[in-house]
């Protein structure tokens, strides 16, 4: 998704060039077979840094799979950053030497379906496509047709440093209901009360995927669609509110530090051990343990866990992940989906699964709910929530309309004051196509 799932990384392109030598659009038009032996031409793909430097095995073994089915096709492939890949693709999309494959954040993916920037694909034509994880297909889809092909899937999670429960509570387990976590870090947080700058539990002020989630929790919403066909912003409603509220009322009691200060790096308050839990994607505990921000000794002591939200359930969580689309103008549309379908068969989703990357769909999906290492991400998937799939979220996220709100309450403004002026940018936005 935009916002990275795995370890973050710098561009990094391999086995190609730069964007001037990106596009199936760009080079010459495919011959297209039955036979796919026959086929030739030239297939580009754009791959986030991810798949470079968490599963460069699983791309080697599709390359070698296409290579194998098609062996005149030239396969260009490339490695983004999420800094800057939408900036990349809307500049190679005006080009015209768009990517024919590209991955794109499941936040992203509306903004392309419409503008027209992606391919219609068929559900029928991939593995699994009866089980992929439906909060992770509905990012593909738009009016009852399909424009992407889900990936991989992603939840937040606790990140907890088991050392600080067990000398701050005598337990190393992490609690299972919220009255119970709250009891633990106000000892965690005694135990640290000569260091000013220690947050028990460091939630960002204006972490609104976080905030979302507490609204979700007492069953609010962001926004809905009505029955006059239009988007609508609901955060003035009292249960977006009530979960607004209480994820404030957190914010306030537990975070010590900066309370403009965003997510991004949270996971380095983690590794300096300013921190004894964060709410955060899974991969976030491997960057708290990794130089040079991350200290290496604490590899054994951070652990995921279930997070508990308001009323003895788990909170919920946003569905992240990332998804495969082709082009609109791809001149080789048939290779572009015969590489898609390889990169997310059952045995590539395995791979993933292998490395504790939750896979597409719920079957590869179940086993690793017993986990220990991904049990807390993959038990928070199937009941997990997402933004609208509205024409104009794109413009909301860009426009900070969430982040604005969840400052101006920090800062002192009403719940109240701050979400009707939040419902009122959205609805001037929500249902624009952008």
């Amino acid at each position: 998704m935009k916002r990275r799932q795995l370890l973050a990384a710098s561009v990094v392109t391999a086995l190609v060039v730069g964007l001037a030598a990106c596009g199936g659009n760009g080079g010459p038009q495919a011959k297209r077979s039955a036979d796919p032996k026959a086929v030739s031409g030239t297939l580009t793909v754009w791959l986030m840094s991810d798949a470079q430097t968490s599963w460069p095995d699983l791309v080697q073994q599709v390359d070698d799979e296409f290579g194998a089915a098609y062996p005149n096709v030239t396969l260009k492939l490339s490695y983004q950053s999420w800094s800057n890949k939408v900036q990349n693709l809307d500049a190679a999309l005006g080009r015209g030497n768009a990517p024919d494959v590209v991955e794109l954040g499941n936040t992203e993916t509306m903004k392309y379906i419409l503008n027209g920037s992606l391919a219609q694909v068929d559900k029928s034509d991939f593995e699994n496509s009866d089980s992929w994880i439906p909060g992770l297909e509905n990012t593909c889809g738009y009016n009852e047709k399909l424009y992407c092909v889900p990936y991989y899937a992603g939840a937040r999670v606790g990140i907890y440093n088991t050392a600080m429960f067990q000398q701050a509570t005598g337990s190393a387990t992490f609690p299972t209901t919220e009255s119970d976590l709250t009891a633990a870090l106000d000892r965690i947080q005694a135990a640290h009360k000569d260091d000013k700058s220690f947050s028990a539990l460091y939630l960002p002020g204006p972490y609104w995927y976080a905030a979302m989630s507490y609204v979700a929790a007492y069953g609010g919403t962001i926004a809905r669609f009505d029955s006059a066909g239009n988007w609508h912003g609901t955060l003035e409603d009292s249960r977006a509110q009530q979960g607004i509220q209480h994820f404030v009322d957190l914010v306030k009691r537990y975070n010590h530090g900066d309370l403009t200060a965003n997510e991004l790096h949270q996971s380095d308050v983690l590794g300096k051990q300013e921190a004894g839990v964060i709410y955060g994607n899974g991969w976030e505990a491997t960057s708290a343990a990794t130089p040079p921000a991350g200290d290496p000794a604490l590899k054994d002591s951070l652990q995921p866990a279930i997070f508990p939200g308001p009323n003895g359930k788990p909170l919920p969580s946003f569905i992240g992940g990332s998804d495969l689309a082709i082009t609109a103008k791809s001149q080789v549309t048939d290779a572009a989906k015969a590489w898609i379908k390889l990169f997310t068969s059952a045995k590539s989703e395995a791979v993933l699964a292998s490395k504790n990357i939750l896979p597409n769909n719920l079957d590869q999906l179940d086993p690793l709910k017993s986990n220990p290492q991904t049990a807390a991400a993959a038990n928070a998937v199937p009941d997990a929530w997402f933004t609208p799939v509205a024409p104009g979220w794109a413009a909301i996220e860009k426009k900070n309309i969430l982040v604005d709100m969840l400052n101006a309450i920090l800062a002192g403004q009403s719940v109240d004051q701050a979400t009707k002026a939040a419902d009122a940018q959205i609805n001037q936005l929500i249902n624009n196509q952008s």
